[in-house]
């Protein structure tokens, strides 16, 4: 079935001055490992690549797939404002050694020209193309039946993060029209991970900073074990609610991180902000209401209500 499972969209951790943390990529790939991601995703929204300059996107790649060492598979963005330069980024991440690409649409509403931009960028990799479909941050809206024709007719486009509103419908359109081995992973930050499970999805890649708690629910899904997976996602869905703002998100995730001592700093570049003194508490009240901690380093349990 390729690529299944958690493949958490990775933040780029920077220095308290605003520069690439390398130490802290690779602190960060090592946590992921413990957890038992099933591959990560960088170079995302999330991971500030519209941020980076051409050298730090090659350092961020470099040093991921450094630290992890062919354990699993990494997933790089790719965004631009036109084919030519979609496909630089993807043979880039592909003699880096990415695993696969997930590729952000141009900001154009023609089937036909989104049609040829994934067509011409997956005939320029040997690596799967994933489609990133996010018209929150894209704009560009492909509807289920351009998705079915991108994936029944060019070869190498294999995969779809999907994350248009209502998500669920979509995904069950799409599962009708393309081809079986079409793989759907879900995203937005996790808030409906286990209908989407449910309803066919081969995973997820997202940015909520507890990852075991997705890798628990996909796991006990996987094995059968549903009401184990219901159980776990209804207990955390307050703090995956929270987490997942627009806008905002990002300094949740970073807060998080740096709390449970994975990165060094919460920087964000412009025109990012952190969350205030207020919100910090607010979040970590709900952090420890669902059982979880900031101050525990490492790994934690990710287990349903108690019955």
């Amino acid at each position: 079935m390729g690529f299944q499972g958690v493949l958490p969209i990775l933040p780029t951790p920077f220095t308290s001055e605003g520069k690439v943390d390398e130490s802290s990529i690779r602190r960060m790939i090592d946590f992921e490992l413990e957890v038992g991601v099933h591959g990560v995703s960088i170079l995302g929204f999330m991971g500030e690549a519209h941020k980076l300059a051409e050298a730090e996107r090659k350092l961020v790649v470099r040093s991921v797939v450094d630290q992890i060492g062919g354990a699993i598979p990494t997933w790089v963005g790719v965004r631009a404002f036109g084919t030519a330069g979609a496909i630089e980024q993807a043979v880039e991440a592909q003699d880096l050694g990415a695993a696969a690409i997930f590729v952000a649409p141009l900001g154009i509403q023609d089937d036909q020209a989104l049609f040829n931009h994934y067509a011409e960028v997956a005939a320029a990799v040997d690596i799967p193309v994933i489609i990133h479909d996010f018209p929150e941050s894209f704009i560009t809206m492909l509807s289920p039946q351009l998705i079915a024709r991108i994936a029944n007719e060019i070869d190498g486009v294999d995969y779809i993060k999907l994350e248009e509103l209502p998500v669920l419908d979509k995904l069950t359109k799409i599962r009708t029209l393309a081809n079986e081995s079409f793989g759907i992973f879900a995203g937005l930050g996790g808030e409906y991970f286990l209908e989407e499970l449910q309803r066919g999805a081969n995973g997820i890649m997202t940015g909520f900073a507890f990852p075991e708690v997705l890798v628990a629910i996909y796991n006990a899904f996987r094995a059968g074990d549903v009401d184990r997976a219901a159980g776990i996602f209804d207990r955390y869905i307050p703090l995956i609610r929270y987490e997942f703002q627009p806008k905002i998100g990002l300094a949740y995730r970073k807060f998080i991180y740096f709390e449970r001592g994975i990165i060094d700093s919460r920087f964000i570049r412009p025109p990012g902000r952190l969350i205030d003194a207020y919100t910090e508490r607010e979040l970590t009240g709900i952090i420890e209401r669902v059982g979880l901690s900031l101050k525990i380093r490492g790994v934690q349990a990710a287990e349903p209500w108690p019955r």
